[in-house]
């Protein structure tokens, strides 16, 4: 396995933890619908947008240059588990029910983008990758301008 790819696929492994653990740490379980006032809760939003936020940190700190696109798919990978967990197992606790399908793509999208986010401000402040490399910008010399 080239070492690119290993590098990738551990960011992924530890990128989808810190985003497991810290949905288990809160306790906060998207999947399940209890009501419109418990997504209001301080909890929740925190789930939703800091908790994949900091995965997106940890990718893009893990994988360097290309991690901003690596890093929406660990919330994806989190999220898809605990559905299909959910579904399969029918691990419902009483009081709640499933989320509809459409509305919990909602939220996918949502900490995908929250994920985004911080695999962007990873890679510009953890990295300190701001512009192309030096190989990039001697090919573009090379090549001339371009029309």
């Amino acid at each position: 396995m080239k070492p690119r790819y290993a590098l990738g696929t551990a960011a992924l492994m530890i990128g989808s933890a810190v985003n497991y653990f810290g949905d288990r740490l809160l306790g906060v379980r998207l999947e399940l619908w209890s009501g419109l006032a418990s997504f209001f809760g301080g909890l929740t939003l925190v789930d939703i947008f800091i908790v994949p936020f900091i995965s997106g940190l940890v990718v893009a700190w893990v994988f360097g240059q290309g991690g901003k696109w690596l890093c929406y798919f660990p919330p994806l990978i989190v999220r898809a588990i605990a559905y299909t967990q959910m579904t399969v197992f029918h691990d419902i606790p009483p009081g709640t029910r499933p989320q509809s399908f459409i509305f919990w793509c909602f939220f996918v999208i949502l900490v995908m983008e929250a994920a985004a986010f911080g695999g962007i401000l990873g890679e510009v402040f953890l990295r300190r990758i701001y512009t192309r490399t030096e190989a990039q910008k001697r090919a573009d010399q090379v090549a001339g301008p371009r029309p």
